[in-house]
C-alpha cells in the first residue's frame, strides 16, 4: 500500500493566492510610480514570495543602491 500523499486544505490555497496578488499589485503600482519596470516587478511577485519584495525593496526603494552605482 502507498501512502496518502500529504495536501492543503482549501483555504490554505487561498491565502497563498491572496498574499501573491496582493505582494504583485504593491510592487507593479510602485515600480510604476517609480517608473522601474513595473511589468517585470509584478509578474515576479506572482511567483513567489518574499523574495521579490525583498530584492524591490534593496534595488529601488533605498536610496544606499541608487547612489552606489550611479
Amino acid at each position: 500500500m502507498t501512502e496518502p500523499s500529504p495536501t492543503l486544505p482549501a483555504w490554505a490555497f487561498v491565502a497563498i493566492a491572496l498574499v501573491l496578488l496582493s505582494q504583485s499589485t504593491f510592487l507593479f503600482l510602485d515600480a510604476r510610480k517609480r517608473g522601474s519596470r513595473a511589468w517585470l516587478w509584478g509578474i515576479w511577485g506572482l511567483i513567489h514570495f518574499p523574495l521579490p519584495l525583498v530584492v524591490y525593496w534593496i534595488v529601488v526603494r533605498t536610496s544606499w543602491f541608487r547612489k552606489k552605482h550611479r
